[in-house]
Parts: C-alpha cells; structure tokens; sequence
C-alpha cells in the first residue's frame, strides 16, 4: 500500500492536531455497505503485534492483518474541492463499487503468486 503526495500531507496534518501522540493512521476494511465492504481508518495508539506496518513519504500506516491481502498494491488519495474533501483509495483489487462511494467489493489478492515472485 502506498500513498500519494496529497494523503501522506493531509494526514500528516491530521496527526499533528490530534489531542493525544499516535503511532500512525491505521487502515483496514470491514464488511458492511450495499457492495459488501469498506475501508476504515483511525489514528492508532500504539502498533498492534500483527499489524503490517509501511512508511511511506514520512508516514507510517498500519494495516490490520485481516486486511492486507485486500489493500496489497493498493493507493490512497486525498481530493478536496469546493464542496468537500474525503480520502480515496484506488485498489486494485475492487472488483466493483457502490453509486454513493461508500462501499466496495474487494477480492484478496493471491497470496500464493506471491510467495512466489518475492
């Protein structure tokens, strides 16, 4: 998973005004939505013991374990414009998404292809 200029700037932004010191932007799916899934994201205390952790353009993300097959090779965005402002992913991995923008439906990737190209 990585993160575009943008996103890496805007959390960044986030962390610093946050209340209380986090460990980094934990992101994860879970299932729910009229397409099945969706992406969360919190600020997280401290690294969980399973969690993948990447950092990427000064940022560390935290991925919980139940969703890193589904976030593998995925991107985070940030768009803002007049009328509002709202994280984006594009994964590669969606196979299809709802007309509201809120849920998704993911398919994990192949974690045997790849075992064997790493």
């Amino acid at each position: 998973m990585s993160l575009t200029e943008a996103a890496a700037s805007r959390v960044k932004e986030i962390m610093a005004k946050a209340q209380t010191p986090s460990a980094g932007l934990r992101v994860g799916v879970r299932n729910g939505g009229c397409a099945g899934m969706s992406y969360t994201m919190e600020l997280a205390e401290k690294v969980e013991p399973l969690d993948e952790v990447i950092e990427d353009k000064g940022v560390k993300v935290l991925i919980d374990p139940k969703a890193v097959l589904f976030l593998l090779g995925a991107e985070m965005d940030f768009k803002a414009d007049r009328l509002g402002s709202s994280f984006t992913f594009h994964n590669p991995n969606e196979t299809s998404s709802c007309g509201c923008g809120e849920s998704v439906a993911i398919t994990p990737a192949d974690a045997a292809g790849l075992e064997a190209t790493a």
